[in-house]
């Protein structure tokens, strides 16, 4: 009775079985007494509303749960995708690369208060500004959803546990982002007014990766209508956006408010200057 017709959650039967496994020892309840819901039935509710974005009343009432029930079920932690390092050489002929970052909105209703105003973003509606990371598949690595829709792009990286790893070292290589982001040694950037044909190339390899982290948010918003438009508790909001975000075999998007000039790091202008010289210099020969 459980399974229904699963076409309309958006996955196969043995999707949903595969993540039944993975997600049932930290969802299930000690005992079935007070007629526990079954992790199956947790995760139905919860991907049932991820999918469609329809209120908690509206999901329990398919399944004859109470709004209660639905509101504690659609609460689902899911543990990060390992951080991989992939083959971008191979899409973009752009050495050393980590990842794809960039950074979507997702629409909430006003949250009211003395903060308020700092979800307004530029285009004028409050919002969750999500710093995400995907790998050459389109595989989110890294995702962090905590700030309001006014904080730039930058300012989420500079203060993440990211930036702080991979400028201790921890990982070799760098992310590409766009230039809402200062120029660093761990986060290249496209040059503003490349001169040269090595300047010219160098940013060419970086539309390939744009393209890619824009579409990856495309689908993910497009397979998770949720996201549309939250309208649980701040709380529940962000694990949410966490929850839908870390399943498997999952892309990303972009939803830029506008570029922002940034003084680039001297460090990383002159990483971004060696890669030009010495590895990417020769791709004028091919």
């Amino acid at each position: 009775m459980i399974m229904m017709n699963l076409r309309r959650y958006r996955f196969s039967k043995d999707s949903v079985m595969q993540l039944e496994r993975k997600v049932a020892p930290t969802i299930k309840h000690g005992s079935d007494r007070n007629e526990a819901v079954p992790p199956l039935l947790q995760l139905l509710v919860t991907v049932r509303f991820y999918v469609t974005g329809c209120f908690q009343m509206v999901v329990g009432d398919l399944f004859g749960l109470h709004k209660s029930t639905v509101c504690r079920t659609v609460y689902i932690r899911f543990l990060p995708t390992e951080e991989t390092a992939a083959g971008f050489y191979r899409r973009a002929r752009f050495p050393g690369v980590l990842g794809a970052i960039d950074c979507t909105r997702i629409p909430i209703p006003n949250p009211g208060g003395e903060n308020g105003e700092l979800f307004c973003n530029r285009k004028g509606y409050c919002s969750i500004n999500v710093q995400a990371v995907c790998d050459d598949k389109g595989q989110l690595t890294n995702i962090v959803a905590r700030w309001p829709g006014s904080t730039h792009d930058s300012r989420i990286f500079d203060n993440s546990h990211l930036c702080a790893m991979l400028e201790r070292g921890a990982y070799e290589g760098h992310l590409l982002g766009d230039n809402e982001y200062a120029c660093r040694g761990c986060l290249m950037t496209p040059l503003l007014n490349p001169q040269t044909p090595e300047e010219r190339e160098c940013n060419t390899s970086h539309i390939p990766v744009r393209g890619l982290i824009e579409n990856v948010f495309g689908v993910w918003k497009k397979r998770f209508p949720c996201l549309e438009g939250l309208r649980t508790k701040m709380d529940t909001t962000l694990t949410i956006i966490i929850a839908v975000a870390v399943e498997e075999d999952l892309p990303v998007e972009n939803e830029e408010n506008g570029q922002v000039q940034h003084a680039a790091n001297a460090n990383g202008n002159a990483v971004r200057r060696t890669l030009i010289e010495t590895i990417l210099q020769p791709k004028k020969n091919y």
